[in-house]
């Protein structure tokens, strides 16, 4: 096929804004045109005074390369009529700056303009966007390696040390759904230790007045936030009998917080068979949840009566879990370096997989959505990376590195938790001890 032949193209589109709309329109192209070119032409047709630059999908694919590698790829021929769809384009997210942290940060989750961490430190932080500390939560005995805020007066942490803790905090941009009797705890103390897992949690999400938290135990517990549903427990007895009497001295001498009131879980869930490395509640229905393993396998919760009602077996570890809820989509990072999309709706005898998502070169340890486009998301890799994704490529649209110079690559830049937030931008932490945040003007145009 030579560069002068032609396609026939019919452009539309399903922007809201009027002035990015022309009317129904046809015309002939060189098959040689990419992005740039067809931007060009749709610039034109809108007689638009400042450049709009464009992305395409045809048949609901973005168009990555040539009109021509398309057709080929497609093993359609130069008469064919092609309806392509033209839309915003996301541009790359620049780099707006970097927070310094003590030690490696394992985990982010942002409520307004504030920002949390959790550190390999064992402390948890909250931030301004200015990169200022405003508060410091220190009680944790390992690293923290799960954050989540729950209200405007509460957060809570997962750590290593195999606790959960609820923590008083002060967050002015959430909405407030706590005890009044509580306003007189001062900010930065734990309000309760949540008790029940035998290894490091590692996972936690929050929905409404409920906790999931995910544990290299291989359990799954489900908590409340607030203490006074959940029974008092017995630090004394998360410990089995067949546990030396050294070792149970040791747990005694590491109570530090005798005072304060610990919690048993609602439930503790049990069905996979190596650590659980991510949870999420439905997006749409909280009394469901999903569960990620080590042990290769995607589980459906049944919350109200905490039993697993689907498992869905892949052929990898899998490390990170996220939902793109319009899409009616699981995205799951793995051990095998790819990002695999699941309908959690489809029978465990189905093909689970819809698509895979190819390019980092190390483990997906965290995923986050777009917060304004369904198609979007977000992924954080131990190769020092965050990519970001639209689900309609397979194909990553943009790289963003670690923007410290003087961090030698590939050393120390592990990447370890992603957060995509509206108005905030995409934040990532990791070895390098850096709270980084990149942020586009139009990222969040569709």
């Amino acid at each position: 096929m030579s560069d002068e032949a032609q396609v026939k193209l019919r452009f539309f589109t399903r922007e809201e804004d009027e002035s990015l709309k022309v009317d129904d329109t046809t015309l002939y192209a060189p098959v040689s045109l990419k992005r740039y070119g067809l931007s060009e032409i749709v610039n034109h047709l809108l007689g638009l005074e400042k450049t709009v630059p464009f992305d395409f999908l045809i048949d609901g694919e973005l168009l990555r390369t040539s009109l021509d590698d398309y057709l080929v790829k497609k093993g359609l021929s130069s008469e064919t009529c092609l309806n392509v769809e033209y839309t915003r384009a996301v541009l790359p997210p620049s780099y707006l700056s970097s927070f310094n942290n003590d030690d490696w940060v394992s985990a982010l989750d942002v409520g307004g303009s504030k920002i949390i961490s959790g550190s390999y430190d064992g402390v948890v932080r909250t931030w301004n966007l200015s990169g200022k500390i405003e508060k410091q939560y220190s009680g944790h005995s390992g690293p923290v390696r799960a954050v989540k805020f729950i209200s405007n007066t509460r957060l809570v942490s997962g750590a290593n040390d195999r606790t959960l803790r609820l923590w008083k905090t002060k967050n002015d941009d959430l909405k407030n759904n706590l005890d009044a009797e509580e306003d007189d705890v001062e900010d930065g103390k734990t309000l309760a230790i949540l008790d029940g897992h035998k290894a490091p949690v590692v996972a936690l999400d929050v929905s409404s007045d409920r906790i999931l938290s995910g544990s290299s135990d291989k359990t799954i517990g489900f908590w409340s936030t607030n203490y006074k549903e959940m029974m008092t427990v017995d630090p004394m007895e998360s410990l089995s009998s067949n546990v030396s009497s050294a070792a149970k001295k040791r747990r005694k001498l590491t109570l530090k917080d005798g005072s304060i009131r610990r919690r048993a879980p609602l439930a503790l869930m049990e069905s996979h068979s190596a650590p659980v490395e991510a949870v999420i509640f439905d997006s749409r229905d909280s009394t469901v949840g999903y569960s990620v393993s080590q042990d290769h396998t995607i589980k459906t919760w049944d919350l109200v009566t905490s039993r697993c009602i689907d498992t869905k077996t892949t052929s990898y570890s899998l490390l990170s879990l996220t939902q793109m809820t319009k899409l009616n989509l699981l995205a799951c990072g793995s051990s095998a370096r790819h990002i695999t999309l699941h309908d959690p709706r489809i029978g465990s005898s189905a093909k689970i997989t819809q698509q895979q998502l190819i390019g980092h070169k190390n483990f997906v340890v965290s995923l986050d959505t777009c917060p304004e486009n369904e198609y979007m998301l977000c992924s954080g890799s131990h190769d020092g990376t965050v990519k970001i994704w639209d689900v309609r490529s397979n194909t990553a649209m943009y790289t963003i590195t670690r923007e410290d110079e003087s961090v030698v690559k590939g050393v120390n830049d592990k990447v370890f938790a992603v957060r995509w937030a509206k108005g905030v931008g995409i934040l990532s932490g990791g070895q390098d001890k850096k709270i980084q945040i990149n942020k586009g003007d139009d990222i969040f145009k569709k």
